[in-house]
C-alpha cells in the first residue's frame, strides 16, 4: 500500500514559496505556539507540531531550503525511501524552545542565559584559604612571639595576569557547543544538557598560557613572618588577609589562617585566661601557716601566703598573675593548689638520720591533739 504524499513545507507553514526568512520565522513562532503539546492538549496537536517543526528546520536553513526547492522531499529521503532524514530531527531542542518563547516576548532569553553562563565562568572568584598549624610554648603564648612560616602557595601568573590564556591570541567560538557552553544529548523525547567538554562551559576557545598552562597561577615557596599576639590559646585562629592562594579571573587572594597549638607545660596548667600551679608544703607549714615563693610565666617569682590551717587541696587565688587577655586587656588569675608533703620516716632516717627523732616528736604531738571526727557527713 503506497504511503500518502507528504505535505508541502510552505503549505504547512502557510507562507508563499518566495517568503523571506523573517516571514518563515514569524509563521513558525505563531504555529509552534499554537500547536506545542505543552499549550495545546488536543491529541492531534503533537503530530501537527512535528510537521511544523520539520518544515521549519528545512525552510529556515538556506542550504536545505535550496535542496528542497530543487528536489522536493526526495532531497531528504533515506536511500530513496519516503520519510524525513534523521539530520533534520537532530536540531537542538533549545533552538525549538527558543523560537517558541520568542513569541511570548522573551526574544533574548536564551542569549541572556548564555551570556550569564559565560560571565559566571569568567567572574572573578576569591582564591582558596591556607590553614597552617603552628606549635608554640606556653611562655610564647604568654609573651607573644614572631614565627617564620614556610608555605607553598599559588600566586597569579605574571605572563597572563591570572587569566590562564595568551592575551595576544584572542578567543574563538567553541566549535563543539557553538558558544552555548553546553552540549545536548537526545534520547527519544528527552534532551539532557551537559557542560561542554571542549570549552569547559565558557563557550569560547583560547590558547593556553605557556607558563601556567591555563591554570592562571603558579606555585611558589615562601617564608612568611607572622606575629602571634600575647594571650593566644590552644586552637586560636589568627587571620592574615591576602596571604592565601591567588584568585581566579582576577579575583582577590585567599587568606592565611594560622591555627595555634600550645604545647603542655611541665609546671603550669592553663584554663582559659587562668593558670594553675601545684605546690608542696610541710605538715607544720600547713598547720602554722607560712609564706612561699611561687614561679610565674613572666620568669619572676612571687611570694604567696599560705594561711594557718590549710588543708590538702586548698586553692589560693593570686589576682592578675595569669595569661594576658586576648580581648579587653588585663590578665587572668593564678591559682595555687596546695599539697601537704607527708614524710616517710624510714626514708628520713636513711637520708638525714633523724627519722627516729621525728617519730618521737610526732608521737608526743599526737597525744596532745584531740581525736578527730572520723566520718565526714556530706552537706545537705
Amino acid at each position: 500500500m503506497a504511503q500518502s504524499a507528504k505535505k508541502d513545507y510552505y503549505e504547512i507553514l502557510g507562507v508563499p514559496r518566495n517568503a523571506t526568512q523573517e516571514e518563515i520565522k514569524k509563521a513558525y513562532r505563531r504555529l509552534a505556539r499554537k500547536y506545542h503539546p505543552d499549550f495545546n492538549k488536543d491529541p492531534s496537536a503533537q503530530e501537527k507540531f512535528k510537521e511544523i517543526n520539520e518544515a521549519y528546520q528545512v525552510l529556515s536553513d538556506p542550504e536545505k531550503r535550496r535542496l528542497y526547492d530543487q528536489y522536493g522531499h526526495a532531497a531528504f529521503s533515506s536511500q530513496g525511501g519516503e520519510g524525513f532524514s534523521q539530520e533534520v530531527f537532530s536540531t537542538n531542542i533549545g533552538d525549538i524552545l527558543e523560537e517558541v518563547f520568542k513569541g511570548f516576548g522573551f526574544e533574548d532569553i536564551f542569549e541572556r542565559a548564555t551570556r550569564e553562563r559565560r560571565r559566571a565562568y569568567r567572574r572573578p572568584t576569591k582564591g582558596e584559604d591556607i590553614y597552617y598549624t603552628a606549635q608554640i610554648t606556653l611562655e610564647e603564648a604568654f609573651k607573644g612571639t614572631t614565627l617564620r612560616i614556610p608555605l607553598v602557595r599559588e600566586i597569579s601568573c605574571d605572563v597572563c595576569q591570572g587569566r590562564g590564556y595568551d592575551l595576544s591570541k584572542g578567543e574563538k567560538v567553541c566549535p563543539t557547543c557553538g558558544g552555548r557552553g553546553e552540549v545536548y544529548q537526545r534520547q527519544f523525547f528527552i534532551t539532557i544538557s551537559q557542560t561542554c567538554p571542549t570549552c569547559g562551559g565558557e563557550g569560547v576557545i583560547r590558547e593556553l598560557c605557556s607558563k601556567c598552562k591555563g591554570k592562571g597561577s603558579i606555585p611558589v615557596r615562601e617564608e612568611l613572618t607572622v606575629r602571634i599576639p600575647a594571650g593566644v590559646d590552644n586552637g586560636s585562629k589568627i587571620l592574615f588577609e591576602g596571604k592565601g592562594h591567588a584568585g581566579k579571573n582576577g579575583g582577590p587572594y585567599g587568606d592565611l589562617y594560622v591555627i595555634v597549638k600550645v604545647l603542655p607545660h611541665r609546671v603550669f596548667e592553663r584554663k582559659g585566661d587562668n593558670l594553675y600551679v601545684d605546690v608542696n608544703v610541710k605538715f607544720t607549714e600547713a598547720v602554722l601557716g607560712t609564706e612561699i615563693e611561687v614561679p610565674t610565666l613572666s620568669g619572676e617569682s612571687i611570694k604567696v601566703k599560705v594561711p594557718a590551717g590549710t588543708k590538702e587541696g586548698d586553692v589560693i587565688r593570686v589576682p592578675e598573675q595569669g595569661m594576658p587577655k586576648l580581648r579587653g586587656g588585663g590578665r587572668g588569675d593564678l591559682f595555687v593548689r596546695v599539697h601537704i608533703d607527708v614524710p616517710k620516716l624510714s626514708l628520713m632516717d636513711r637520708v638525714f638520720g633523724n627519722g627516729k627523732k621525728i617519730r618521737q616528736i610526732l608521737e608526743e604531738l599526737d597525744k596532745l591533739l584531740p581525736e578527730p571526727t572520723r566520718i565526714r557527713e556530706k552537706e545537705t
